[in-house]
């Protein structure tokens, strides 16, 4: 897309597709969402906008609730569990833990269960800190119903988010004995590791080989890793990233990202495995620039 003034571009892009991601838990989507925006913008013109921040935050707002009211059935539908798009953390987040937290899969999926609307007025509140006055002309309500609908969807959120931890090199070392032991085929080692309540998801969409139910405890969880890792080729690698806020696990075969494994970690402890292996949720990573070198792991025999 050719854009008339690409400084304005710059200035507001990274802003726009933060507030689409997290609306609609798709990288793809979002940056769809951000691109008619600035078309849009082009089509008005300069001279007929007073603030390009608030027009670009109002149409791309605005489509995303759109698109989220159109997808209702096809989330619906959706084959397995659902989880959102895998993300690099710095392509949509600010160092802050708080921002970071919004970013984490567990919290993403929390906000599928708020309204379209419910999650615009939560998100441009507490995320991106835009007053009443503003969202309700980002979301065409009146204040006092934007005020209601930040505190039912707080309301909800506080009550189940879970424990959240950024990254860290505490992490990073965990995993890295998660794949020590995974490589050696070690129960002990994994048990270590694993919290007793782990719970692993996975989001395949029916696309490719995984459990459509999550798997709890260390039993069901221990025993599908080790089958999962004992088909390993040697044409694999693995790379460590920060992942919508969490250490993450990339698994490339030959050129292709085949699984990105986001770990949830609390006082040292994995407590939940989020595996994304639908292909079409995989495109946007694998085709992303990566923002820092992977983290080196031992490999998997």
């Amino acid at each position: 897309m050719a854009l008339v003034n690409n400084e304005l571009y710059e200035q507001y892009r990274h802003l726009l597709f933060s507030i689409a991601y997290r609306m609609l838990g798709s990288a793809m989507e979002a940056e769809d969402m951000v691109q008619e925006a600035f078309l849009r913008y082009e089509n008005v013109g300069d001279k007929e906008i007073q603030s390009p921040k608030a027009y670009l935050t109002t149409i791309v707002t605005r489509l995303c609730l759109d698109q989220l009211k159109s997808a209702k059935t096809q989330r619906e539908q959706y084959v397995g569990t659902w989880l959102p798009e895998p993300i690099f953390t710095e392509q949509v987040a600010n160092p802050e833990p708080e921002e970071t937290e919004t970013l984490s899969m567990a919290f993403m999926v929390l906000l599928e269960n708020l309204s379209p609307v419910e999650r615009a007025v939560f998100l441009l509140r507490e995320v991106f800190d835009y007053d009443y006055a503003a969202i309700a002309n980002i979301v065409n309500k009146s204040e006092v119903n934007c005020r209601r609908y930040y505190h039912l969807a707080k309301q909800y959120l506080v009550e189940r988010r879970p424990r959240f931890e950024p990254s860290s090199d505490a992490q990073t070392k965990l995993v890295y004995q998660f794949m020590q032991a995974v490589s050696e085929g070690n129960m002990d080692g994994l048990t270590h590791v694993l919290s007793e309540d782990i719970v692993m998801y996975a989001d395949s969409g029916g696309k490719a080989p995984a459990a459509r139910i999550p798997q709890r405890g260390h039993q069901a969880v221990i025993r599908l890793l080790l089958g999962v890792f004992r088909l390993t080729t040697p044409d694999m690698r693995y790379e460590l990233h920060d992942i919508n806020g969490s250490i993450s696990l990339m698994v490339w075969q030959a050129d292709a990202l085949i699984l990105v494994m986001n770990f949830e970690i609390v006082n040292n402890q994995i407590t939940g495995i989020r595996n994304i292996l639908n292909p079409d949720k995989l495109a946007f990573l694998a085709h992303s620039d990566t923002p820092n070198e992977p983290i080196d792991l031992p490999s998997v025999d």
